[in-house]
This record gives C-alpha cells, sequence and structure tokens, in this order.
C-alpha cells in the first residue's frame, strides 16, 4: 500500500522492545514521519498520562489511549467513551486487584499487594490510592472510562471467564498475559483509530494499524493495512496484510520505515 496517513502503533510487544524500552531509532523515525505528513499514533491500554511522559522526548500530535476509551490530538481529549455507572458499581464490589480510570487519572485500593501495585506503577503514573474503590466514584460516577483488572496467573484463562459472567453488557478485552480491560462492547483500539480518522479527514484506506496482542485485534481490523509482529499472537496474524520482525528486532520501526522510503 501507499504510506499510510495515520499509524496507529501499539506499544507493549510492538513499539517497546522486551525491556519496555522505546528503541532509540524511534526518535529519528518520528520527525521523519511528520515530514513526511504520516502521524504516528501510539495506541494503548495505558492511561494518557503515562502515555505522554514516555513521550517527553518528543510527543506525538495524537495518542490513542486507555485501549480506545480516550483520544487525544495536539493538546485536547477529543473522544471520551464511558462505563455504564451501574456496571461499575458491580465490578468495584466484587474485585479489589483492579485500576479504575478515568480520563486523566486513575484509582486503586491502598494496600494491595506489591507485585499488583508495581504493575500499577508501570502502566498508571498519574494514580491514586483510596481507601475502597467506591470512594472514587462518589465525586463524578459518570466519568469511568475503563477498569483494568489484574491476575497474578493467566488473565485468559483464569479471570476472563469470570468477567464475562459479572458484567456480561461489557467487554472484557485481554490486554495481556496478567491484565483484562473493561470497557463498553462499543469501545476498542480499532473504533478510536476511526474516530480519529474522520476527525483528521482521513480515508480508511490511508489508515494502518500495528500491534501483537487481543487488544489490537479491532485496531487491525479497521485499519486499511494490518501489521502483526513476529511475536503477535496467532489470531492478529491470521487476519493481518503483513506480518514483520519481532519488536526486539524493530519490526514495526522497519515497517514503518520501508512506507516512508516509498
Amino acid at each position: 500500500m501507499p504510506a499510510p496517513k495515520i499509524v496507529a502503533l501499539d506499544m507493549d510487544g510492538t513499539l517497546l522492545d522486551s525491556t519496555g524500552s522505546i528503541p532509540d531509532a524511534f526518535w529519528d523515525l518520528l520527525p521523519r514521519a511528520r515530514e513526511a505528513g504520516m502521524a504516528i499514533t501510539p495506541a494503548s491500554g495505558r492511561q494518557l498520562a503515562t502515555l505522554r511522559a514516555m513521550f517527553s522526548r518528543d510527543e506525538p500530535d495524537t495518542f490513542i489511549a486507555e485501549n480506545g476509551a480516550v483520544v487525544w490530538h495536539r493538546g485536547e481529549i477529543v473522544s471520551v467513551r464511558p462505563l455504564p455507572v451501574d456496571s461499575v458499581r458491580r465490578v468495584v464490589d466484587a474485585l479489589e486487584q483492579a485500576v479504575l480510570c478515568k480520563p486523566e487519572v486513575s484509582y486503586t485500593r491502598a494496600g494491595m499487594p506489591p507485585e499488583f501495585q508495581a504493575e500499577v506503577d508501570k502502566y498508571y503514573l498519574a494514580n491514586q490510592q483510596v481507601s475502597s474503590l467506591a470512594d472514587a466514584l462518589a465525586g463524578d460516577p459518570d466519568d469511568t472510562v475503563k477498569i483494568a483488572v489484574y491476575a497474578a496467573g493467566d488473565a485468559e484463562r483464569d479471570v476472563l471467564p469470570d468477567l464475562q459472567r459479572l458484567v456480561p453488557e461489557l467487554n472484557p478485552v485481554v490486554s495481556s498475559k496478567h491484565w483484562i480491560d473493561i470497557m463498553p462492547p462499543e469501545v476498542n483500539k480499532g473504533v478510536a483509530l476511526r474516530t480519529l480518522a474522520e476527525k483528521l479527514g482521513v480515508r480508511r484506506e490511508d489508515t494502518a494499524a500495528i500491534g501483537d496482542y487481543l487488544n489490537d485485534y479491532a485496531m487491525l481490523e479497521a485499519a486499511g493495512w494490518a501489521v502483526a509482529m513476529g511475536n503477535a499472537h496467532e489470531d492478529l496474524k491470521r487476519i493481518a496484510d503483513d506480518v514483520v520482525e519481532t519488536n526486539d528486532e524493530n519490526g514495526a520501526l522497519r515497517r514503518i520505515g520501508r512506507w516512508l522510503e516509498q
């Protein structure tokens, strides 16, 4: 395909290497993409504050945060899709190791196990601890955009079935081995990519998405060109137009570089 105008780029397992770092080559690639009229858009389950901090060296114009529930463009949040309040209350009443996510801040219960807190610190920079997650709903219960649930074991095997029974009206998505993100059924990275493309006046065929895990599935389906990493979940490879090298081989950056050379 010709060089896309928007490239939605997943983070963990895609842009980031196995140490969780942004490769040095990215910082050379980003200004080249800007000059070519290509918007590289990090798309992640991370919160907006965390993404902006990770890219403080050279901030992209656009972020897709919270697995598509929050879209930020040039200094402002342009799309927010909240969860139903009743569903949120049911989850926070049933679970402790969870993160209650609002557009610009998240909440966790104080006194959680160290392994859970370490994972929260990695993904949620703007996080506040409260005595109860219900306390975080007291101010404005209508602006919760995501609930992230942590599993010490295998999230897809051990926790997903229980969540599907607890909130069948919602959309629990496995975002990594240990995390499941709960969102409204109409919210995912694919919807966010389409929303962004409409705002910027970009046709679907001029968009691309690069990802590695199940929370990237809808994003790859929505894009004009779908790219799966060499280390991707097999379900993503089956729907991809292109399978590139692994994240430790800078497969995503190499693919973007080839587009820029066209």
